[in-house]
């Protein structure tokens, strides 16, 4: 028999999150500036993240972690890897 290879799904970021869902950060995909910022707002691996509600125009989307309500660009939400809780 042949082996067939298994597809593996796309990582589920933050920006994927529906509002008002509570997940755990698993890995941030970002580098530099963006990767540090994020970091220094408490967004790393294990921590809880909130998605708070998102902007009108779908960006930017608010997030709580712990007691600090932060809002992050999208592009900078599809960086963060999450696991539902």
């Amino acid at each position: 028999m042949s082996q067939t290879s298994v597809d593996q799904d796309p990582f589920l970021s933050l920006d994927d999150v529906r509002q008002g869902t509570i997940c755990i950060v698993r890995a941030l995909h970002s580098q530099g500036a963006v990767r540090q910022r994020l970091m220094d707002m408490g967004v790393v691996p294990k921590s809880q993240v909130t998605v708070v509600r998102s902007a009108p125009l779908r960006d930017p989307i608010e997030i709580q972690i712990g007691e600090a309500f932060v809002a992050i660009r999208r592009t900078e939400a599809r960086a963060v890897e999450v696991d539902y809780v």
